[in-house]
């Protein structure tokens, strides 16, 4: 390779294309091992490649050891405070967002995946040291990444709030899904930065079912915050809307990795992608994201891997394997994939077994593989050498040429691969621009601001919502439950349909009270009935797990699993929609049943609040977001050090209490805990650490 004659091409295109130049730089990086363990040829040429890497403002890339003083000086300058130990160098665009935030500036960012948007919000926290900022994730899995970075770097300042219910500090950093942010609207008088990661989403064209409670979130919040900043990639446009009034809108094209596409489908004879895959995972050694994109395509690959690779000599994976076989079942596949250096990422998986996979895809000597559907591209903040497109659906539907381009921005991580190498087995998704559209839902609009955000079409629709919600409840329990966000926060067709059963056949509806007893058998009818309702399909199946989940507690997960006669796949399926959609659905019931039939005089919180928490003791179920499992929690409750049954103290009591006993002391008395258990440990203690 010329390294010298490199240098000069891409010279002479950073006048005139600054982004083709900043790729083939990047390449040029990659291809001489510069700064890991660079080539003699790179060594001789450093100069030059550095007064590139300052030209293109890709600062962090910078070796000092060769570097001239002026280089030097630019890599001094651009170190910014992120919280650590240690400053580090910002690229000079994450420079430029991060001076716009210091001058109070609201800046709504369009950049790529790789672009590096979290140490500007570290970098933000550090320099400006905010009172309250809240920063709102699409899933819990970012919750919970997200707050164990933020921890090891501010916990000695701030309170790190991610659950409801729990009282504020002096000085709180908030990261939480929308619908918890909803929660704190009240309790927040004044709100110094609201960040929006992925706010894309709240466009009903990416996600009509949760859109409604992001953009009642960025209202109610957006009104009380003193400034804000929007985090989203690959869009082309956004659209005129009340949501980014006032804010400037800026769009950076600057990658700091390069993506190597393969259209390797082009080549595939007779649709044998098996082949493919098998011989790009043959002659790699790196790590790889699979998107399978369903769960049939999963279970497909899971075959593919379990029967054309032999078992690796580890170790740790061999205790993982052995781990997920006694806790949830020998019978499912997962426990031979592990011990083929495979994981499996769904949005069905227990949080913390998701995390635990994450982890060990992270290390060197754990996971090398992770067949995953769209829950990869929106769950976390992993990334790899290698990404494997190997279906093209997003479950019943076909994949967004959008969710393709967040896909592949996984592709490649800074300091570690300059190059993501992209396989394409199945041909892409077709490009198009991609417009934000973002329109105020009719159930966030009330009569005083009617005209200022819709046409006349939308507001017939909304006034029509008013007047058919203002006969049924009457006026003054309609705005009751608007001023409580009953309408934002649910349903409001399955809020109309329970309504109107309630007030026709109000004697179906007695007997409530029997969902807060512990005799399962008196549940069924009104299981049965609301489910109905809301068109949940056939529930037989969804009801006797119902039933059957208060004893999640006494039971293990291969009794529950062989009493139900189901595949763990199916358990965490059910499970999912009992915390989750079922829970909320019964919210809906106890909200509307005091207003319409207040002669009930009923109140089935209680089993609401179960159905939530997937009738586990409230701790428990919360400590799985922070990466500890139901089993190990159960372990140290019998041992006696900690008291994980009270529902009457909150989270961070409970937090306080296992930094008090220490990991070092419960690994030592909690006898029955296995290698494996150690190891969960010690992860989910580091990410409690004050």
């Amino acid at each position: 390779m010329d390294i010298f004659k490199n240098c000069q091409n891409i010279n002479s295109l950073i006048s005139s294309n600054e982004e083709e130049a900043r790729e083939k730089l990047i390449k040029l990086l990659d291809s001489c091992n510069w700064d890991i363990s660079q080539d003699d040829d790179a060594i001789e040429y450093s100069h030059i490649i550095n007064n590139l890497i300052r030209q293109l403002g890709l600062y962090p890339y910078l070796n000092i050891s060769t570097s001239s003083w002026q280089e030097n000086f630019i890599y001094e300058a651009f170190k910014t405070d992120v919280g650590d130990d240690k400053p580090i160098t910002l690229h000079r665009e994450q420079s430029s967002v991060l001076k716009d935030l210091i001058d109070g500036k609201n800046l709504a960012i369009i950049a790529p995946t790789s672009f590096g948007k979290s140490f500007i919000i570290d970098a933000f926290i550090a320099l400006k040291q905010p009172k309250n900022i809240v920063i709102i994730v699409p899933t819990i899995a970012l919750t919970d990444e997200t707050r164990r970075r933020l921890q090891k770097k501010f916990s000695d300042r701030y309170k790190i709030i991610t659950t409801s219910e729990i009282e504020l500090g002096e000085k709180n950093i908030f990261i939480f899904p929308q619908e918890r942010a909803l929660h704190y609207v009240d309790k927040i008088a004044e709100l110094d930065m609201l960040v929006i990661d992925e706010f894309y989403k709240a466009s009903a064209d990416f996600d009509k079912q949760r859109s409604t409670s992001l953009l009642n979130a960025i209202l109610k919040l957006g009104e009380k915050s003193k400034q804000k900043y929007f985090l989203a990639p690959n869009i082309s446009e956004i659209q005129s809307n009340p949501f980014t009034e006032g804010m400037e809108i800026e769009r950076i094209d600057f990658n700091t990795v390069f993506l190597n596409i393969h259209d390797t489908y082009k080549t595939i004879k007779n649709n044998d992608k098996k082949s493919e895959l098998l011989k790009i995972l043959n002659n790699t050694r790196d790590k790889t994201l699979i998107y399978a994109g369903t769960f049939t395509q999963i279970a497909k690959l899971s075959e593919i891997v379990r029967d054309d690779f032999p078992d690796l000599d580890s170790d740790l994976l061999n205790n993982f394997s052995q781990w997920v076989a006694t806790n949830y079942s020998q019978d499912w596949e997962l426990v031979n994939l592990i011990k083929k250096g495979t994981g499996v990422h769904n949005g069905r998986l227990h949080r913390s077994l998701s995390q635990i996979q994450i982890k060990l895809f992270d290390k060197d000597d754990g996971l090398k593989n992770i067949i995953s559907t769209s829950s990869i591209i929106e769950g976390v903040n992993t990334s790899a050498k290698n990404i494997i497109f190997f279906g093209r659906k997003n479950g019943n539907s076909n994949l967004k040429y959008f969710d393709y381009k967040n896909l592949i921005g996984r592709g490649g991580r800074m300091f570690k691969h300059f190059i993501g190498e992209i396989y394409l087995l199945e041909k892409p998704p077709e490009e198009e621009g991609v417009q934000l559209s973002l329109e105020v839902p009719k159930e966030l609009i009330d009569e005083n601001n009617i005209e200022n955000f819709t046409n006349n079409n939308f507001q017939k629709e909304a006034i029509d919502f008013y007047g058919k919600m203002n006969n049924k409840l009457g006026g003054l329990v309609y705005k009751k439950l608007r001023r409580q966000s009953f309408f934002e926060e649910n349903n409001w067709t399955l809020i109309e349909a329970l309504a109107d059963d309630m007030i026709e056949k109000p004697g179906e509806w007695n007997g409530l009270n029997y969902l807060n007893t512990v005799n399962t058998g008196h549940w069924e009818r009104h299981l049965y009935k609301v489910l109905k309702i809301a068109k949940r399909g056939p529930s037989g199946e969804l009801v006797k797990f119902i039933k059957i989940s208060p004893l999640g507690w006494d039971k293990s997960i291969p009794n529950l699993i062989n009493k139900l006669d189901i595949s763990v796949n199916k358990f965490f399926e059910l499970e999912k929609k009992v915390s989750f959609s079922v829970s909320n659905i019964f919210n809906c019931v106890n909200i509307l049943q005091k207003e319409i039939l207040p002669n009930l005089n009923t109140d089935i919180s209680p089993f609401t609040t179960k159905l939530s928490y997937a009738f586990l003791p409230k701790n428990v179920y919360l400590l799985e977001e922070y990466g500890l499992p139901r089993m190990i929690s159960k372990k140290i409750h019998l041992s006696g050090l900690i008291n994980l049954e009270n529902n009457d103290r909150n989270l961070h009591s409970i937090i306080d209490n296992f930094n008090e006993v220490t990991c070092e002391k419960i690994i030592q008395q909690v006898e029955s805990l296995d290698d494996f258990d150690k190891y969960i440990l010690k992860y989910f203690f580091n990410g409690i650490k004050r």
